[in-house]
């Protein structure tokens, strides 16, 4: 797999990571059907934001570590 089609697989995750964060606050915050069921309304609601964090958080650190590396090298190079 080449860096650019990573990039993009990633940047990808972090869409999806994204839309069920705000899918899982609006479910909490907004949504009275799922204050109509309860407990069960909380659980998807926090597997929403789990799942969210889950997709989200690694790739973020992923692509600036990419990004710390592409600058060094660029750096690197104009030293030289």
């Amino acid at each position: 797999m080449t860096e650019k089609r990573l990039i993009i697989l990633l940047k990808t995750s972090i869409g999806i990571g994204l839309c069920l964060l705000l899918l899982g606050v609006y479910l909490h915050m907004f949504s009275d059907y799922m204050a109509s069921l309860g407990v069960a309304g909380i659980i998807i609601s926090a597997m929403c934001i789990a799942f969210g964090l889950v997709f989200s958080l690694p790739t973020k650190m992923y692509l600036t570590f990419l990004l710390m590396k592409r600058e060094a090298e660029i750096q690197g190079k104009e030293t030289k």
